[in-house]
């Protein structure tokens, strides 16, 4: 099985090693957890090959709403895990998974387990 890439954009670092806990404990070795915790660090990283994405709304540099639209686009399966409301979402990626913080480790693992297993099966429909 190939390594799996996650990208994970969140710039309070104890939240950011709590999800990569919760996707490490888990998942395990055949994954790769990618922290940044800036705008401009994770438009860069949303070109690159991740298998899915949990995405913070407000990160240092600004809002992440052109990178899931950059992820979108790509057939790459986000999530928002944030203390925003799912209603601060513009209307084109309203209906987008929302994970509200605080958060438990289920929540998050759910969706990254869905989102990989859809991945591997070839279909998108985890968004």
């Amino acid at each position: 099985m190939d390594r799996q890439r996650i990208l994970i954009v969140e710039d309070d670092p104890f939240i950011a090693m709590d999800i990569e806990a919760a996707v490490l404990d888990d998942l395990g070795d055949g994954t790769e957890v990618i922290v940044v915790d800036s705008l401009r660090e994770a438009q860069s990283l949303a070109e690159d090959d991740v298998d899915c994405a949990l995405l913070d709304v407000d990160v240092v540099g600004g809002k992440t709403f052109d990178v899931a639209l950059k992820l979108r686009a790509r057939g790459t399966p986000f999530a928002f895990v944030s203390g925003s409301l799912p209603s601060d979402l513009p209307e084109e990626l309203a209906g987008t998974v929302f994970v509200r913080k605080p958060f438990h480790s289920r929540d998050i693992l759910g969706f990254v387990t869905r989102a990989l297993k859809a991945d591997a099966d070839g279909s998108t429909g985890s968004r």
